[in-house]
């Protein structure tokens, strides 16, 4: 098994730093501090910000092979240290090894996809003689990178998020400055140590533990020409309230439902839902998290999916036969444990689960729960889920777009009308036929609307966003 080291440095225009060793990062199972890295200052992150406006210039200049060859440098040495970026996931963030070295992979498709990407950066040439006046114009225009980026990662993805926000910004030549989550920062300063063996331009990169107090500049400082942030809705909106004028992508919170129709195959269903409702203990933003199932279903599927949730295995992460494993904190273990009470004292049945220790919560389903309760409202970004019944395709179509989220939706269907009707119809950011909104693919389009967020995320559409278009026009004599 790897092991870690001590301490850990910060990554500062390009170059490890180690200026303290103030953040204390815990095992999520046992509680004992793991490792500590170097918190960053304000002085710091304005240093960074700094170097990344210098970066800008030769950055946009590097060519595309250039910036592929970065990339593919990162897809090999990801690979190669593959057992300890999956071990320090389980440790830092408390997921099960298992779900640890399926973000790894999912890490390196990410920056294999953005190397591939990098070379694909097409414009278009138009045709502008559309009247009289226009005879002998064209126009050709191409895409330009938007210059220094603001990146903030959650803890819940503290590989792959960060890498759908490093990965297409050294894709278009972008610098960046990011403030990993700080519950989990490991996965993203060995991203900084990988990075700092290639030969990007000075600024190109900075990697910046910080508490929330100290990090405004991430939001506010006008040198930045984009925020990316994924984490909370809260937290979210606030950040946009106050980035300026800059572009913002937010990615955000969901409370996802699946749609299991009257023609589905329970079976597969089963496997697929207990999957995207407990997976990493819940702490997703797409997780499962209400179980919409017809009536002439119900009561079967109800029965097979208590038995199946019973027999997952909770425990230490770093076991492979652990399938629950610790929630990221005692405070949000206690905050979900709460919600579920509050559902049971207002006429919610629990069907399974309910307890909790420490942030050890057990995998939970409920049913009856009241309509404005927060279990069924809010994001429970934890291992619970709440079954629903439905009579009428409308009817589950109208339950999903109740949410005042809008990021996937899943629908266990054979019918192909009740298909293309759900892609109409369904106010969120993609639909997912005969499998839980739980599911992405690192190349695909992926963000919410409503409360979820703004823009996308998949490497191909984040580099739109990290690009500008550049027109050019030209009159021919």
């Amino acid at each position: 098994m790897p092991t870690l080291k001590d301490t850990y440095p910060l990554y500062l225009n390009n170059k490890a730093a180690q200026p303290n060793t103030d953040l204390a990062v815990t095992d999520k199972f046992t509680g004992e501090v793991a490792f500590r890295t170097a918190l960053a200052s304000p002085e710091i992150i304005d240093e960074a910000i700094a170097g990344a406006v210098r970066a800008a210039e030769p950055m946009a200049r590097l060519a595309s092979y250039e910036r592929q060859a970065v990339l593919q440098h990162c897809v090999g040495r990801f690979t190669e240290r593959f057992d300890e970026l999956a071990y320090a996931l389980c440790v830092e963030a408390g997921k099960p090894i298992k779900d640890s070295e399926g973000e790894v992979t999912r890490l390196i498709d990410t920056f294999r996809i953005a190397a591939e990407e990098s070379v694909r950066m097409v414009g278009e040439v138009m045709p502008l003689d559309i009247s009289a006046r226009a005879r002998g114009y064209q126009s050709i225009w191409k895409r330009y990178p938007i210059g220094p980026c603001s990146f903030i990662s959650p803890f819940n993805f503290p590989l792959n998020l960060a890498a759908h926000k490093v990965a297409p910004a050294i894709a278009v030549g972008c610098p960046f400055v990011m403030k990993p989550a700080s519950k989990t920062p490991l996965g993203a300063i060995i991203m900084g140590e990988v990075l700092a063996e290639t030969d990007l331009p000075e600024g190109a990169f900075s990697i910046l533990p910080a508490s929330r107090d100290g990090a405004d500049l991430f939001t506010v400082d006008e040198r930045l020409k984009l925020l990316s942030f994924t984490g909370s809705p809260a937290v979210g909106w606030d950040l946009k309230a106050r980035c300026g004028k800059k572009k913002v992508v937010l990615e955000l919170g969901g409370n996802a439902a699946v749609v299991v129709d009257h023609d589905a195959d329970l079976d597969d269903a089963l496997e697929r839902i207990i999957f995207g409702a407990f997976y990493q203990s819940g702490q997703s933003c797409i997780g499962v998290q209400r179980i919409i199932v017809h009536e002439d279903v119900y009561d079967r599927f109800r029965d097979m999916l208590v038995a199946k949730t019973k027999t997952l295995v909770a425990g230490d992460p770093k076991d492979r036969d652990t399938f629950i494993g610790p929630m990221i904190s005692e405070g949000e273990a206690s905050r979900l444990k709460g919600w579920i009470d509050e559902a049971v004292a207002g006429g919610a049945t629990l069907l399974t689960g309910g307890g909790c220790k420490g942030n050890m919560l057990e995998a939970t389903l409920l049913e009856d729960v009241h309509k404005d309760a927060k279990a069924l409202n809010e994001e429970a970004f934890g291992p619970l889920a709440i079954l629903q019944k439905f009579s009428s395709f409308d009817e589950a179509l109208a339950e999903v777009n109740r949410s005042t989220f809008g990021l996937q939706a899943g629908i266990f269907t054979r019918d192909l009308f009740k298909m293309f009707d759900a892609w109409d119809r369904l106010e969120v950011g993609g639909v997912v036929i005969n499998d839980v909104p739980s599911y992405r693919v690192d190349n695909m389009p992926y963000g919410g609307v409503k409360d979820s967020g703004l823009g996308r995320e998949g490497i191909k559409f984040a580099m739109e966003d990290m690009t500008e278009i550049r027109n050019l026009v030209i009159r021919r004599g």
